[in-house]
């Protein structure tokens, strides 16, 4: 299999951090799988670039190396405003024409908006830096709230953290649910977050009370093929079933019941992955009763059925 080359454009004054991020996801592979990624860094002008950091960074390429890119990621820069040479927007366009996924991390988007790639489309950036993309755009609708936007050929992402969640959605649609959680894992991640959670918590908790929902979704994440009804979760919680309803919304921007479901279909899609079991068995194994259910839950989330699932991602 070929590697799907991944390319970071940087510009002054680059945030190293979200560079960083994507070179974790992109850059390695998890722990005895094979590498699937060719990533490399590229800037307008190769050799030393300014940071955000304080410091300069070695970029060896130059925007010729956008020719061959699969995937084009524009981490963050600080401002966000800060100037971008006509011909970084042109190379971004050209990439896009010729077929290049683009995908923004934080304030990265800037740069998307200023090709012209998000006239007309939803977006995200930092919640801090919306109502200035949203000024600067008028074209653009900016959405303040979520993680990440994902249009196909074009994503953007909220801030860092927000940017890690996208390159890991972007692994997940290439490779499979199995080895982005291998990617995962491998930098102590939880499991992933959707792409329209909430940037942060609209409230915070009361003086005296721990609202973390952490344990809750640990213990839930760990028996998915019980009975994890809003009663069942909010007896374990301590909670009203209305408490632990708002606490989700808060946190997480979501229902119990429909994070429950997303944690099951991302089981389901693992099993159908790595092993054999029918779909009926996979369907009972994660909870979610019987193949009916499964293939709806499936034709409704992921827009296929699980065998066209297998037959793309299975590795058995």
């Amino acid at each position: 299999m070929p590697l799907h080359r991944v390319v970071a454009l940087v510009t002054p004054p680059q945030s190293p951090f979200e560079l960083a991020c994507a070179s974790e996801v992109f850059g390695t592979a998890p722990p005895d799988e094979p590498l699937r990624y060719d990533f490399r860094v590229c800037a307008e002008h190769p050799g030393p670039l300014p940071t955000g950091a304080g410091y300069a960074m070695l970029v060896e390429s130059g925007l010729s190396a956008l020719r061959e890119a699969d995937t084009v990621v524009v981490p963050g820069l600080q401002p966000p405003d800060a100037p971008v040479s006509p011909d970084v927007v042109e190379a971004l366009r050209d990439a896009h024409r010729r077929g290049a996924r683009i995908a923004a991390i934080c304030t990265g988007a800037f740069v998307l908006a200023r090709a012209g790639l998000l006239d007309g489309r939803r977006a995200t950036t930092h919640w801090r830096s919306a109502d200035r993309l949203a000024a600067a755009f008028p074209e653009v609708r900016v959405d303040p709230d979520v993680l990440f936007v994902d249009h196909g050929d074009v994503a953007t992402s909220a801030g860092t953290g927000a940017g890690i969640d996208l390159c890991l959605h972007l692994v997940r649609s290439d490779h499979g649910a199995a080895y982005a959680s291998g990617i995962a894992r491998r930098m102590v991640l939880p499991p992933h977050r959707e792409g329209s959670q909430l940037q942060y918590a609209v409230r915070p908790a009361p003086p005296g009370t721990d609202a973390s929902l952490a344990p809750l979704l640990e213990w839930a994440a760990s028996r998915l093929g019980a009975d994890l009804s809003l009663d069942r979760l909010a007896e374990r919680a301590g909670l009203s079933g209305r408490t632990l309803s708002r606490r989700f919304a808060e946190q997480l921007g979501t229902t119990p019941g429909q994070w429950v479901l997303a944690r099951r279909l991302d089981a389901a899609r693992i099993l159908l992955e790595r092993t054999d079991l029918p779909v009926e068995a996979v369907a009972t194994r994660v909870g979610l009763a019987s193949a009916v259910n499964l293939r709806r839950r499936f034709r409704e989330r992921l827009g296929t059925t699980p065998g066209a699932y297998r037959r793309t991602f299975g590795e058995t």
